[in-house]
């Protein structure tokens, strides 16, 4: 065997386990169907099938040669087929047919092992499954199953039928009467073929009973059918040239095979049906992909019905389109012309008032009558038709010169006679802060009946403009309206800066608490026509004078009841409460705009406290001089603890002790007292020095010893041993209630 032969053998061998893989492992290419080793492996051109079918045909004619009785009955199922193209066969050489005959053997062999190994195991499922496949993968085996017959035999009976739809007239004679000389020499030279034999077409009566089936197939079990070779084939098999119209002919494949160049209208049909639909094919890819096709196609159809729409709008209106507060959506401005003059006929216009009042005015009696202009179009034209998808979204609203004329002098005098313009006019109030005793709130406004005439004539005009038939006077704030409502911000706001203020508090400790609080610091607090706030800081300064008139004790008349049960009034004098007004001022602003809620006193000029509040602010401690009864007493906690009688000034206005409310300044030993200068000589008057010196007055008044006195009490101080106004006192008495009188005791002095 040459190495051409080896590689046939080895190339043929690779196939059928690439078709037994393909079954095991159920890829893509194997359905499930059982199917022929041609067929699995067609390609769109057919050249493995032509390769394998050369190659069996050339193995089986061997084998008929070298006497194999198998082959013999194979044979004689084409044999009158085969007789017409034998002479071609023999042709070949001696060493191609050892070769093709060891080629056979070899198979047969490997064939044989294959049924010994399946004989030895128990049958079951999946030994059946197993002979199934070995009958897949050696189609050449005697052990066919039906199934795989039924295939073969389909596949011949399509092949016939393909030959004869698809062969010329004169292939088809040629092919009948070759067949016809090749049963005849059979007969003749008595080859002992049954019918089945000689009907190598397939056309006899047995073969259409059961189709590809023979006599001899049925009359033998133990054979599963006509073996795949050249004989095998028919019509759709194909040939070497020289064979007949159903093998291959010169110029190539017959009929349903290829001719000269290429493939004839029918190809082949395989013995998978799914071959045989192109439904195991893979579909040629077309030049463009269906998705982009479909995009194109929806992107036409939507440019296209975008752009109709917009040569609409290019005439008629947007959706959501007012015009003159009329819904004009989709018409043409021949439309809203036509409904213009339509409302032109018959037009009133009621007008609403307030108490339920009405009145009328008519299109008739104002002599109206509609101006046609251009107005419309240019509302229609400024309209962008693209821009169309907007109008879902947004509403167009128009203001469009309705031309209308009438007699403006029957309009006013029907202005005049509204009733709201013959009432009386009460101008309006505005909104304003109003303290509530607890926070300012909003004090609705009051509009009053006062008509804005101009208002209403322009509202009136708009009206007729736009064949509206009501007019709401109150709606369309035709009376004359107040700067400020109670929706006004500023007038809010007001409120809330005016309640910050109200926030503090302020009590002062007096005898009495005295507060300042919201329902005082509201009567400083202001809001002006423009609803600015003020702080009435001047209010405030009004309010501590008047505070300090009432709680100031400095100088104010006040009674006293001496120990010997006399009850004065005195008045004048130093001592006593005194506030500070002028330092008071600016703490109290400052604590109410700070919004301090605080208790405390209020600020006092220095030195000017008393004792205690009340009517005797001295309180329970203090010195008393009675100038009447020239007498002093100092009382310690409501009870005398010292008393003498006293020398007081000369009863002149020069000399006198001043009566009054004091308190002690000063007290010091040893002390110097000195007079005013004399002007006549320019020295003091006196220079006298003394033991004890307790201050009531800068002016010089006080208490100290006179040792110069020879008497106190009773009138002497009258009768020319007065004082210059201090009051005189015994020595010892002086040095006691100097000891005993502390710096800023009250010292009362009355008569």
């Amino acid at each position: 065997m040459n190495e051409k032969d080896l590689a046939d053998e080895s190339f043929l061998r690779e196939k059928y386990q690439m078709s037994k893989n393909a079954k095991d492992h159920n890829d893509d290419f194997y359905s499930g169907e059982q199917i022929n080793f041609e067929d699995y492996y067609l390609d769109e051109e057919d050249d493995y099938l032509d390769e394998d079918e050369d190659i069996n045909e050339s193995v089986r004619e061997n084998k008929i040669r070298s006497g194999d009785p198998d082959q013999k009955s194979e044979a004689s199922i084409a044999v009158s087929g085969e007789k017409v193209h034998k002479s071609a066969a023999e042709k070949k050489s001696p060493a191609d047919s050892a070769t093709e005959s060891i080629a056979v053997k070899k198979r047969m062999s490997a064939s044989d092992s294959q049924k010994k190994s399946m004989e030895k195991k128990p049958v079951g499922a999946d030994q059946k499954r197993m002979a199934a496949e070995v009958q897949y993968q050696a189609p050449e085996s005697k052990e066919w199953d039906s199934e795989v017959r039924e295939q073969v035999d389909m596949k011949k009976e399509s092949a016939k039928n393909s030959d004869k739809k698809r062969d010329d007239p004169g292939k088809k004679d040629t092919g009948n009467k070759k067949n016809s000389q090749e049963k005849n020499k059979a007969q003749s030279n008595g080859t002992g073929k049954t019918g089945a034999e000689k009907n190598s077409t397939g056309k006899n009566e047995t073969q259409k009973k059961s189709p590809g089936k023979t006599e001899a197939q049925k009359n033998n079990p133990g054979k599963s059918g006509p073996q795949k070779g050249a004989a095998g084939k028919n019509g759709s098999s194909k040939g070497n040239t020289g064979r007949t119209g159903v093998q291959r002919n010169s110029a190539g494949k017959s009929g349903a095979q290829r001719n000269g160049t290429g493939k004839s209208g029918a190809k082949r049909s395989s013995g998978n049906p799914a071959k045989a639909s192109g439904a195991g094919r893979k579909p040629k890819k077309s030049g463009v992909p269906i998705p982009l096709i479909a995009a194109g196609v929806f992107v036409g159809v939507f440019a296209a019905a975008y752009i109709g729409i917009s040569v609409y709008f290019m005439s008629h209106f947007y959706m959501n389109t007012e015009i003159n507060g009329h819904d004009f959506s989709l018409k043409t401005a021949a439309d809203v012309k036509e409904y213009i003059e339509q409302q032109v006929q018959g037009y009133s216009l009621t007008i609403l008032e307030k108490d339920n009042k009405t009145d009328s005015i008519s299109g008739e009696e104002i002599s109206l009558r509609y101006n046609e202009n251009k107005d419309i179009e240019n509302v229609l034209q400024k309209q962008n038709a693209f821009l169309w998808p907007q109008a879902f979204f947004v509403k167009n609203s128009s203001k469009a010169t309705v031309d209308v004329s009438y007699d403006r002098e029957a309009l006013e005098d029907k202005i005049s006679t509204l009733q709201a313009v013959k009432a009386e006019q009460i101008p309006p109030t505005s909104a304003y802060p109003k303290f509530d005793g607890t926070e300012y709130v909003v004090e609705p406004e009051v509009t009053g009946t006062e008509v804005n005439k101009e208002l209403l004539r322009e509202k009136i005009h708009q009206y007729i403009s736009e064949f509206q038939p009501e007019l709401d006077m109150v709606g369309e704030n035709c009376y004359a309206l107040p700067k400020y409502t109670s929706e006004s911000g500023d007038v809010r706001a007001a409120c809330n800066e005016m309640n910050q203020y109200l926030k503090a508090s302020i009590t002062y400790s007096m005898d009495q608490p005295v507060v300042v609080d919201k329902t005082l610091i509201s009567e400083w607090v202001t809001a002006d026509a423009e609803m600015k706030v003020t702080f009435n800081e001047g209010a405030v300064r009004e309010w501590l004078r008047e505070f300090g008139k009432q709680y100031d004790t400095v100088g104010k008349t006040r009674t006293i009841t001496s120990p010997w049960g006399k009850t004065v009034e005195v008045s004048g004098g130093t001592y006593g409460w005194s506030v500070d007004e002028e330092a008071e001022f600016p703490a109290l602003v400052n604590s109410i705009k700070n919004g301090e809620v605080v208790t405390r006193e209020p600020i006092y000029v220095d030195g000017q406290r008393a004792a205690s509040r009340g009517p005797q602010d001295w309180g329970s401690t203090y010195a008393e001089v009675d100038l009447s009864g020239q007498h002093m007493w100092f009382i310690v906690d409501g009870a005398v603890a010292l008393e003498t009688d006293v020398v007081t000034g000369v009863p002149t206005p020069a000399r006198e002790t001043p009566s009054g409310v004091y308190s002690i300044l000063e007290k010091e030993l040893n002390s110097t007292l000195v007079g005013e200068i004399d002007p006549r000589t320019g020295e003091p008057e006196y220079r006298t020095p003394v033991a004890y010196w307790m201050r009531v007055t800068w002016s010089g008044i006080g208490f100290h010893d006179a040792t110069w006195q020879s008497a106190f009490g009773g009138s002497l101080y009258a009768s020319g041993a007065g004082s210059h106004g201090c009051i005189n006192m015994p020595l010892d008495q002086a040095g006691a209630l100097y000891n005993m009188l502390p710096v800023g005791t009250p010292v009362i002095i009355h008569y």
